[in-house]
């Protein structure tokens, strides 16, 4: 096993600045990353129960993720997790499921463990509790989605470019009704999903006016079920759905083939969050992908910045679009499932 010796012979500099990093006191940016890489490649775990006497640290992370069912928010825990593990951190995880009182209990729990910093991606627009962090001084990063009026950096993806593409092929593919599926109203989110796609499709003399947009507090199967049952009661019901989470697009899709309709001969549909299991349903779903491994990855980084001490910005990721064929692309068009990477650099920071 890796001794503290090891890595500073691997990094080239001293045991003593090796100590220095891991106790977040790294004096050149540079040379932290090289000590940090030196960890990772000799895989090595240092002795959290002494730093902890040395420094009030517990080498321990907290998050709390808004929804562990849904699969974007399961691969995101398990990127946060890897890169934590991996620069000597536990991880200690809550599940809020989209309950604002639960994701509280959670955050109680986490700050009475003396975590070193907490990560949230936040049920709802928030709570209470979270702004109890910041006040309390523990390091704090929101995660997916802003939490208005909270001071903290924010690591999550832009869809803008995506959402562009998107609305650029539905034009190409003749689809001129389409129709959105979206949180409620108020959530930050929803709301610049909702804007970005409008403004996309305006660009193309696209309408979606407000009957074409329908939200769901529940964010689950049921919702997305119940407003596509919405869409197609319309005297013209749309021509193509975009559902702006995987678990809703799944309750949209169970609806159409409940009343016999097709993807895509009579209604496209497109999903927001793509997921191994896109490429096998038939038709294969067009989605817009989130770069979510290097999310967690930017997250953590983040996060230690600010235990360090340090004020680093937001962090913005774009996400893309996978044409498929459940828009009626050709076959050809096709894609692979986008697999998230398990390694490379951190992202850049961006102000958001």
């Amino acid at each position: 096993m890796a001794n503290i010796k090891d890595v500073a012979e691997r990094a080239g500099v001293s045991v003593a600045t090796v100590s220095r990093v891991l106790n977040g006191n790294s004096p050149v940016a540079e040379t932290r990353e090289r000590v940090l890489a030196a960890v990772r490649e000799l895989g090595y775990r240092p002795n959290n129960v002494a730093r902890a006497l040395r420094t009030a640290r517990t080498g321990a992370l907290g998050l709390i993720i808004s929804d562990l069912t849904n699969p974007f928010f399961t691969e995101l825990a398990d990127a946060v997790e890897d890169e934590a593990r991996s620069l000597g951190y536990s991880l200690v995880i809550g599940n809020a499921g989209e309950r604002p009182e639960q994701q509280d209990d959670y955050i109680r729990t986490l700050l009475d463990r003396r975590i070193d910093g907490l990560l949230v991606s936040s049920a709802g627009t928030g709570s209470a509790m979270i702004g109890e962090v910041v006040d309390s001084g523990t390091p704090l990063v929101l995660l997916d989605r802003v939490v208005p009026g909270i001071d903290a950096p924010c690591v999550r993806a832009d869809g803008l470019a995506a959402l562009t593409d998107l609305a650029a092929h539905l034009a190409a593919l003749g689809r001129r009704r389409p129709a959105i599926i979206v949180a409620p109203a108020g959530t930050p989110t929803g709301d610049e999903r909702l804007d970005q796609f409008r403004t996309a499709l305006a660009a193309h003399g696209i309408a979606l006016p407000d009957e074409r947009v329908g939200a769901t507090p529940d964010l689950q199967h049921t919702g997305g079920r119940r407003v596509m049952s919405g869409f197609l009661d319309l005297p013209e019901p749309p021509d193509a759905v975009l559902a702006t989470d995987n678990l809703m697009a799944l309750g949209a899709m169970d609806e159409l083939r409940a009343r016999g309709l097709r993807v895509p001969d009579d209604v496209a549909l497109v999903v927001y969050d793509d997921v191994p299991w896109f490429t096998h349903t038939d038709p294969p779903l067009t989605a817009i992908a989130q770069p979510t491994r290097e999310l967690g990855r930017a997250a953590v980084h983040t996060l230690l910045e600010r235990i360090e001490g340090r004020h680093p910005e937001s962090v913005l990721l774009p996400a893309h679009l996978v044409p498929r064929r459940s828009c009626g692309e050709p076959a050809a068009a096709t894609a692979p499932y986008a697999a998230p990477h398990r390694a490379g650099p951190r992202p850049t920071g961006q102000q958001t």
